[in-house]
């Protein structure tokens, strides 16, 4: 006999739901961020600067040799061939606001009420609290400036104008073009071109496109200077490389079978030595199909000294109870070769 209406309304206001992982807050969509890591790695310092951090660059020689004998006539040249790259840094803010009303709630005091330090957790909160709102916020700040920071590096600028302007503007797809970059006229200094095959066919796995593609443009990728290179790769991208292996044959030393089970999967790609990343912002930004070869070398973050993930915790105003918090970079992506680094894509 099933329960009545009573029945299931007492049984309701008797019992409360379980609630498991007290405390703990699943998140569902962070992603794996390969070029904010490495660049964290290789970010630098710089001391000051007006606006703009600049390197010299140098791309044409013009003394030459000659032979001469007896009393030949020989000649000299002065060589005036430095330019001057420019990359401007920009401040950055990513910042939260709580008010003590939710803090309350959710069983949190702020002892220092003046800029919302100190807060206090009451004694058997967790009786009500399902999780930790304060932890919670913090948090997010945290991812969310980590995902600015991400996309900042990866696009080209034109997003908006006070944030750094990132890879794709410094590697891109069309390097012959009248484009100024760092303040350089590509198009008429070759040098200060980064290498670019877009639309290769993968249209006959078999004939292994990509991978001579990529291994054809190697030797020019290290042609010049001691790169140190990252490859970061959309899925499509890696989707069109593995059909390739796939097609062509994956063998171990194991043969196919590994204890009874067949693994239908392959291990991840590398090139040269050097894994190929699955940057997910890649397929975000609607670049599945293409791969970015890096000189980490070449190009890297410089930040502010002190002003690298600097905290803050700004007064409240003096007629709201809400608390700030905040983090801020003076940050600027430069860039001091560019024959050194690629983008590649997929038809």
């Amino acid at each position: 006999m099933p329960f009545t209406v009573q029945q299931i309304e007492n049984i309701a206001s008797a019992t409360l739901d379980f609630h498991m992982d007290k405390g703990i807050i699943y998140s569902q969509t962070i992603q794996d961020k390969p070029l904010l890591k490495a660049f964290d790695k290789k970010a630098k310092t710089f001391p000051a600067g007006k606006e703009f951090l600049t390197v010299r660059v140098k791309g044409e020689y013009t003394t030459t040799i000659q032979g001469f004998s007896a009393d030949d006539t020989v000649s000299y040249s002065n060589p005036a061939n430095i330019k001057t790259a420019t990359f401007q840094y920009k401040r950055i803010h990513a910042g939260i606001e709580v008010t003590f009303d939710e803090l309350q709630r959710n069983g949190i005091s702020i002892t220092d009420t003046a800029n919302g330090k100190g807060e206090s957790r009451h004694t058997e909160r967790e009786v009500t609290a399902l999780a930790d709102l304060l932890d919670d916020k913090i948090e997010d700040m945290q991812e969310g400036r980590s995902r600015g920071m991400n996309a900042m590096f990866w696009r080209n600028g034109a997003q908006d104008s006070e944030l750094v302007a990132g890879v794709k503007s410094i590697i891109l797809a069309n390097p012959t073009s009248a484009t100024i970059i760092g303040g350089i006229d590509q198009s008429t200094n070759i040098w200060w071109r980064n290498r670019a095959v877009l639309g290769i066919s993968t249209a006959s796995p078999a004939n292994s496109t990509i991978a001579q593609v990529l291994q054809k443009e190697f030797r020019q990728l290290v042609r010049y200077g001691n790169p140190k290179h990252m490859l970061f790769a959309g899925s499509d991208f890696l989707d069109a490389l593995e059909k390739e292996l796939r097609t062509n044959g994956n063998y171990t030393q194991d043969g196919w079978a590994n204890k009874g089970s067949i693994d239908m999967s392959i291990a991840d790609v590398a090139f040269k030595g050097m894994s190929i990343n699955y940057d997910p912002t890649l397929d975000d930004e609607g670049e599945a199909k293409f791969l970015y070869a890096l000189d980490m070398n070449a190009i890297y973050p410089m930040y502010m000294e002190a002003e690298r993930n600097k905290s803050h915790s700004p007064a409240r105003p003096h007629d709201k109870y809400v608390m700030y918090r905040a983090v801020t970079d003076v940050v600027g992506l430069v860039c001091k070769q560019r024959n050194t680094s690629g983008v590649y894509s997929i038809a």
